[in-house]
């Protein structure tokens, strides 16, 4: 005999529930996985542009899914990369601009390397960022002022590269800047002294040639 419609219709919303709960279920083992696998592409990017002649990347394997195994790479409780550790590893090329995808990233410490080219304007998106030490580098070309998106942001330690241009106002408007250094580079234009620079030394400006102590008028194309 068949089925009262009433039960049909109850087994059917009760198959539709599970096929959700399933769905949810799936959906939400994935997006760790996925989250892994683009911040490993991330990493890898970095890896495959500069040269590492210690070999300090080599444990960066791009077929183990989770990059927090990786050596010089700390992680968060959900397994998200909130920390890159390469101080002094004698590394040397760019700065790949696919890091600025390490959306939890709170320390980037890349100081003591021979890093070249420019710092990505990507590296704004990076607004868990707490800590940029990339200084004793070979760093060029101009601050991105997307930096001034970086609201989390308390330490920026950029000196002693050949940076050029002016310091982006945009950094003034940062609410927990704490500690800055740019001295030894070649930027140019008025030292900032509102908002976070009230209290910054001038020693964290010196051997700037072209950087110029106010007050006058704020030179962008300097």
């Amino acid at each position: 005999m068949a089925a009262p419609i009433a039960t049909r219709t109850t087994l059917s919303l009760l198959a539709a529930c599970a096929a959700v709960l399933v769905a949810v279920v799936v959906v939400s083992s994935l997006a760790p996985a996925a989250a892994a696998n683009e911040e490993g592409d991330a990493l890898m990017a970095l890896r495959r542009g500069v040269e590492d002649p210690d070999g300090v990347l080599a444990s960066w394997d791009p077929n183990l899914v989770n990059p927090c195994t990786w050596f010089h790479v700390g992680c968060n409780d959900d397994n998200r990369i909130d920390r890159i550790e390469l101080a002094n590893m004698r590394l040397s090329g760019p700065l790949p601009a696919e890091l600025g995808k390490l959306e939890q990233l709170q320390y980037m410490e890349m100081s003591g390397n021979n890093l070249q080219g420019p710092i990505p304007s990507e590296f704004g998106d990076l607004r868990n960022l707490i800590s940029m030490d990339l200084y004793n580098n070979d760093i060029s070309g101009h601050l991105p002022s997307t930096l001034g998106n970086l609201k989390s942001l308390r330490f920026l330690r950029i000196d002693h590269n050949r940076l050029t241009g002016p310091i982006p106002r945009e950094l003034s408007g940062l609410p927990n800047l704490e500690s800055v250094d740019f001295s030894s580079n070649d930027l140019c234009g008025t030292i900032p002294t509102s908002g976070p620079f009230e209290n910054v030394p001038l020693s964290s400006f010196s051997n700037n040639p072209r950087l110029k102590q106010g007050p006058g008028a704020y030179d962008a194309h300097c």
